[in-house]
């Protein structure tokens, strides 16, 4: 099969959208992912994948520090800005906890040791122990078939 049928398949699953976000010397780097999962209740475990050629993987290698900030739907700027969609510069405020950035007003912000790491193809899988964990009520930005979605369009289109 091609790429683009894989791509295709797998755009059918409809997920949340997560910004990775990670510091190192002061500097922060984000990128949008729906590559994330619960792995584990006891130890608290999370789960993300990030592309061997992206500039976080080297930042997570070296810190051993994420954090998972899950997106409300009216967050969706914020997941383009990171996904690279959008061209121009725009200044991003990031609240600290310790020495790990997050985004303000995600649906959660998941701070993470790296517990374990494996290299599966063309990514690094991380798995990360739950450190801290911030919530606020709010709708999740959703994602299905190469496309943003939210409830209320999904329930108004059925």
């Amino acid at each position: 099969m091609d790429d683009r049928t894989f791509r295709n398949a797998m755009g059918k699953f409809a997920t949340g959208v997560t910004v990775i976000t990670a510091a190192l010397n002061g500097e922060v780097r984000g990128m949008t992912a729906n590559a994330f999962m619960s792995v584990s209740l006891d130890p608290k475990l999370i789960l993300i994948s990030i592309g061997e050629k992206a500039k976080m993987n080297e930042i997570i290698k070296q810190t051993g520090k994420f954090t998972v900030n899950i997106l409300s739907e009216e967050q969706q700027d914020l997941s383009m800005l990171f996904a690279g969609q959008l061209k121009e510069k725009q200044n991003v405020t990031f609240d600290w906890v310790g020495d790990q950035p997050v985004l303000p007003n995600s649906l959660a912000n998941i701070l993470c040791d790296v517990y374990n790491t494996h290299v599966a193809g063309d990514h690094t899988l991380y798995i990360g122990k739950v450190t801290d964990i911030y919530m606020k009520d709010g709708d999740p930005l959703l994602f299905f078939e190469g496309k943003y979605r939210n409830l209320a369009s999904h329930a108004n289109a059925g």
